[in-house]
Formats: C-alpha cells, sequence, structure tokens
C-alpha cells in the first residue's frame, strides 16, 4: 500500500508480512515503511511489534485485519475472539523522527452481556470510555466516563512490549494498551 506519511507529497510503502520467526502464537510479523530516497527505496522504519502473531485472533485466527493510509495516518486494525469478541484500531503519525501512536479505539465483550468501547485520543490524553450493559442483572448498570491520561508514549517500536494499564478513577474500569 502507498501513502504519503511524513508529510513531503511523495508517497512511501507499507508492508506486512509473515516472519519465518515463529512467535508464542502463530508467526512472528514485521511491518516496513519504505521511503523513496534518491529513486532507492529505503526503510524508514520497521517493526515486530505492531503487528500481532499470526494466531493470536483466538478461534477467529489471524488477527491482522489490515493496514490503511488516510490523511498522513498509519491506521492497523486487529480483531479476535469466539463468542467473547474484541477489536481495536491503532493510529500512527510520523512525528519526532519516528511514527509515534496517537490514537487507539477499542471494543470488547459479548453481544447480549456487555460491549465496552474505548477511544483513546494519545496526543490530548482524552479517553472516551462507554460500556453497554445488556445483562444488568450479571454485569450491572450501563457506564460512560471521560478521563485525561497524558503522558503516554507508544511507538511502532514499543507497541505490544508490555501492556500498559490506566484504571479510570470513576467506574473503575480498567483500559489495556
Amino acid at each position: 500500500m502507498d501513502g504519503d506519511l511524513d508529510g513531503d507529497q511523495i508517497p512511501e510503502k507499507v508492508i506486512v508480512y509473515n516472519t519465518k520467526d515463529p512467535g508464542e502464537l502463530g508467526d512472528l510479523r514485521e511491518i516496513q515503511i519504505l521511503k523513496k530516497v534518491n529513486g532507492q527505496w529505503t526503510i524508514l522504519e520497521r517493526s515486530m511489534n505492531a503487528i500481532l502473531d499470526s494466531e493470536s485472533g483466538g478461534i477467529m485466527g489471524d488477527p491482522y485485519s489490515g493496514t490503511s493510509i488516510e490523511k498522513g495516518i498509519l491506521i492497523i486494525n486487529h480483531f479476535g475472539g469466539s463468542s467473547w469478541k474484541w477489536a481495536y484500531t491503532d493510529k500512527y503519525r510520523y512525528q519526532n523522527g519516528h511514527f509515534e501512536l496517537i490514537g487507539h479505539t477499542s471494543s470488547s465483550g459479548r453481544p447480549g452481556d456487555y460491549i465496552k468501547n474505548v477511544d483513546f485520543n494519545l496526543s490530548t490524553g482524552q479517553i472516551n470510555f462507554k460500556n453497554d450493559v445488556d445483562d444488568t442483572k450479571e454485569y450491572g448498570p450501563s457506564q460512560k466516563e471521560t478521563y485525561i491520561k497524558k503522558g503516554v508514549k507508544i511507538n511502532l517500536q514499543n507497541r505490544n512490549d508490555k501492556s500498559v494499564k490506566i484504571i479510570l478513577p470513576k467506574t473503575k474500569q480498567e483500559i489495556f494498551l
């Protein structure tokens, strides 16, 4: 896929592929962003942390559901699960010499029980959380919370290195990045 990611009006190439290295759950994956310099493609950035292993989607199988470029933003989508489902989208902007995570949206839960939705703008620090509960006897009432958490720094290189946990102060819900 091609698109301008660094603002110079020259499209970069984005490639995602399975490596020959085994991961915990299937093959490890690498994403490479290539830039044309003096007529030659060179690696602008690469990472083996931003794309999940090929079999880490649970019964749904391969969790990687695609990459796109919109308005200079690199977007990576994953989903998985079984009757309990999860999905998330990461948005990266090329700034400060590398691709920084600027947005993360996720949903998780089981239809008929509850669905939790998170929208985290890492640039502003604003987290919008919503838990739509269908089975209130089992899971309690639906909840909403907006919270500001600044200073979370994630990029293509350290994405998924470790889990980032944020506990929302009002609802006490845990959010993981």
